[in-house]
Formats: structure tokens, sequence, C-alpha cells
């Protein structure tokens, strides 16, 4: 007997469980595993050399992982998925193939059907156990236009996992969400303790080598440094409990020029590969506050980016595919503007979170609601084509994580059901969060002119173009009040202006 276990890029588990089914029916040494990396989808989007490195770096070392486990594993480049399965069939023969649920809606239609239309095999498609809402669903039966609130959603997985839960039922601490203490703007001067680095081994560097070459691709690898086996991805965890944790909360929303990553945790390129498990992750971090070593908010806030949005945006993902890519709610129509691709801009804020992701592939969530997402919404930028810029140049983008996350509540292009309001502000909150605006050229206080700040012309002008709706949006109520403020002169100025401006994009 042969059986043959096919497991995806992002789905480096631990305990996998395509090879816990098959060990329950064939001995190790009957067991071959395929990997593939798909030249094709390596060159779908201009990625990032750094995401590249990770996923096939993380890739080639699960593959030494399972070896030392004493698996056969067929590792292969091909030109694509369908070929690569196909040539490892053809030189193991397997009597069937085991799987793992993809994370993408398109590939896991196409697993139902690769045994008919491309293997001449049986093959068995396992639910995916990445996340915990595979495990309990609290809307399992989701209602087609029906708008279901993030935070409703997580009191549900906070009391059925029972996190942060006291005895009685009710949340830790009194509250089920500190958010009104997680706004304070980094002091000027503040040094923030840096993300641990790692080592290049032979495998990584050989990886770097590979995606230099890669002539789609975009960005640099050399100094890659992130973690990329399951030992790795675990001490850079330990090292943010250590260190970022407590202090992860009070600055979880803000911004500045100096600091990269301040005090999040940037563990949502491992949690996405499967080298880190979420539920431990979110365990370990209650204990430090049990411990006194980590405050209430700190904790509270950091359980509620997995257990609520990351599941949440999970849930949204599948409820809302395979159309989710198609929302423009909005009407918004621009093309991505060319500086997405540089940085070279006179507004400060975008400059800076730009540059940012070209080096690093990364952005904390702030910068991506608010500074990237918030622009593209004011400035009218194609949903789609904003999604594939996210796509391309994101260290832990997948279809799953981008489509709702940028598409639902960074553009709010699907109409309100993923989040109840569009994330849009003026230069204000920009200034209030960041020192973005005191090394700018434009004035973040300025609403129209040669000076003001872009920012608060798309944001004035948002509000006049869709005064009507935004105002049937309870939540957005002050915003639309504040018009008040503004004449017919005005708000012709600011038109005006903005039409301007959106022309030189």
């Amino acid at each position: 007997m042969s059986i043959s276990v096919w497991i995806l890029e992002d789905q480096l588990l631990r305990t996998h469980p395509a090879v816990t089914k098959a060990l329950t029916i064939a001995t190790s040494a009957e067991i071959n595993i395929v990997m593939i990396e798909s030249r094709k989808a390596q060159q779908r989007l201009p990625y990032h050399r750094k995401r590249l490195a990770l996923i096939m770096s993380a890739g080639r070392h699960y593959a030494e992982h399972l070896k030392a486990q004493g698996f056969t594993v067929d590792y292969r480049s091909a030109a694509d998925v369908a070929s690569g399965l196909r040539a490892h069939c053809e030189k193991y023969q397997p009597s069937h193939l085991l799987t793992m649920a993809a994370s993408h809606y398109g590939l896991r239609q196409w697993q139902q059907h690769v045994a008919a239309e491309h293997l001449a095999l049986p093959v068995e498609v396992l639910a995916n156990a990445q996340f915990l809402t595979s495990e309990f669903d609290p809307y399992p039966k989701p209602e087609p236009d029906k708008r279901y609130l993030m935070e409703y959603f997580y009191r549900k997985m906070r009391k059925h996992f029972g996190l942060l839960i006291e005895p009685d039922g009710s949340p830790t601490g009194g509250s089920w969400n500190y958010d009104k203490l997680n706004r304070e703007k980094l002091p000027k001067g503040h040094a923030c303790p840096l993300p641990p680095t790692f080592e290049q081994d032979s495998i990584t560097k050989q990886v770097i080598l590979e995606v230099s070459q890669i002539e789609t691709a975009v960005g640099s690898a050399k100094d890659f440094s992130l973690a990329v086996t399951h030992q790795q991805a675990q001490a850079a965890f330990d090292d943010f409990l250590e260190h970022r944790l407590d202090l992860f909360g009070p600055y979880e929303d803000a911004m500045t020029t100096d600091e990269d990553t301040l005090y999040h945790s940037v563990m949502s390129p491992y949690m996405n590969l499967g080298l880190l498990e979420p539920l431990s992750m979110v365990e370990a971090a209650i204990r430090r506050y049990h411990a006194g070593n980590a405050r209430i908010n700190s904790v509270e806030g950091f359980v509620r980016q997995i257990v609520g949005w990351r599941e949440f945006m999970w849930w949204q993902y599948w409820r809302q595919m395979p159309g989710m890519r198609e929302h423009n709610h909005w009407q918004a129509t621009l093309p991505v503007p060319e500086f997405f691709w540089s940085g070279d801009t006179d507004m400060n804020c975008l400059k800076t979170v730009i540059k940012r992701v070209l080096r690093t592939s990364f952005n904390h969530h702030i910068e991506r609601l608010m500074i990237l997402c918030n622009f593209c919404v004011l400035a009218g930028i194609d949903p789609a084509e904003v999604n594939d810029w996210f796509m391309s140049l994101y260290i832990d983008a997948y279809d799953w994580v981008m489509y709702p996350n940028v598409i639902g509540m960074g553009l709010n292009a699907d109409g309100g059901l993923t989040a109840t309001k569009p994330y849009i502000s003026s230069a204000n909150y920009i200034n209030k969060m960041s020192d973005f605006c005191g090394t700018c050229r434009y004035k973040p206080k300025q609403r129209h002119g040669q000076d003001a700040c872009p920012f608060n012309l798309l944001y004035w002008n948002f509000l006049v173009k869709h005064e009507s709706e935004l105002r049937a949006n309870p939540r957005m109520g002050p915003n639309v009040l504040a018009l008040r403020h503004l004449d017919a002169e005005e708000r012709a100025i600011v038109t005006a202006e903005a039409e301007k401006f959106l022309a030189t994009l």
C-alpha cells in the first residue's frame, strides 16, 4: 500500500490532519508526502520577495521536519500545482491521495475536482483545521444580507473557548472591550524593543538567491531574518510575550516615522502559515495577565485581534465568496497611484508607510487601515486593484486575509457586511495618532488651499459627495453633522480642489 499526502504551502502544522489520518491506515514508510512550489502561483502578482522567501523557506524547512520523522517527502518545483501532482503520482503510484481543504476559495473548489479531472485515483479532502471557527461557528447559517457585528461574534467566541471569562460568565476585568485605553500616541523619543531576528541558514540562502531571480517580484529579500521553523516562530512569540505584550494595548493604534513595528507581535505571517497555533497563543497571553506580567487592555486587545478579527475575517470570507473581489459599493474607479509602488509622494504619512512595506513587506493594522485604506476610500481607488496591491506586498497576505480586511473592512466596498461604517478620517486623526504630520509640507489643520493636507480635501469631498447615504448611517452621524460648518461656497472650493488633486494621481 502506498498513500500520498498533499500538504499546501500555508498548512505547515505541527500535527497535520491529513498526516494523522494517513497514519491510521498506513505506516510512515508507506506514506509519501508531496509539497509543491508552483511557479505559476509565485508569479500571479508582483509579490514582495520577502513574502516569497518566507513561504518557500518555511516550506522547505517543514519538508526537512517531516523527513526527520521518517516520512518520504517529495518536495518539487513545478509549472503549476496540477502538473506537480501528476508528476508525483506517476512516480509514486499511490492508491489514493489525502489533503486538507485550502484556505483559498478557488483552490478549495479545484481540490474537489482534482480526482476526476487531473488524477486517476481517489482524493479525500479533509476539513480545514487551522481556524477556531472550524470547531465553533457563532453563526453557522448566516442570512445573506444581514449585518453581523464582529463585537458579538467575538463575545460568543470568548465564551465558547473560555477566554478571559470569569466563573459566572462575565468578562474578566468587567468589560468585553478595552479599546478606549488603547489610543495613546507614542511619546517623542520613545524606543520600542525590536522583534528578534534569525540567521539565514543554507536553505534560506538558497531561497533568497532563487527569489532574487524572479523577474515579476518586487522588493529585496537579502536582509530576510524572519522565523522559518516552528521552533523559531515559537521563540519569536515568546519574545513578544516577554518584551512587547504589556505595552501592546496602549500603543496599539500609534504610528511613528522611526518605529516599524512598535509593540505589535508580527505573528500573523507565522499563524497564516500554520507555524503557530492561535488558541495556544491567546492562552499564553492570558497567563501573562493572570501572572501580573501584562495589563488587561493589552491582553484583551491581543485576544480580540486573533479570536475576534482574525476569525471574523475568515468567517466573512467564506460567507461572501465567491463574489467578494467584485464588491464596489462606493463605485470607485481610479487605478492604484504609481507612487504606491515607490513611496514617492509629498504626503509624509503615505510616503513613510509605503516605503516601509516596500522595505519590510509589513505594516501594522492601523497603518494599513487609517493611512492606506483611508486614502484609497477617500480617493475612490478601485477596490480590486487595491486588494491586488495588498496581496502583492504583504508578507501575511492570502486571499482569505485581504478580501475581507481590504475590500470589506478597509474600503467598505461590500456595503457594510463586514464593517458597519467606512473607516475614514481627515488629517486630524493622523496628526493625533502619529508624528507624520510634523515633518510634512502639508498642513493637517487646513481644510483647503495650496498647503491643505490632501486627506482633508478628500475627506470633506467624500462627505459632500455621499452625504445622503452617510447621513442614514447612525455611526457616521457626527461626521456628517460637521458639514454644517461648510457653506455652499466652501463646499464648491473643496470639491474643485479635490478633483484637481485626484487628476494628478
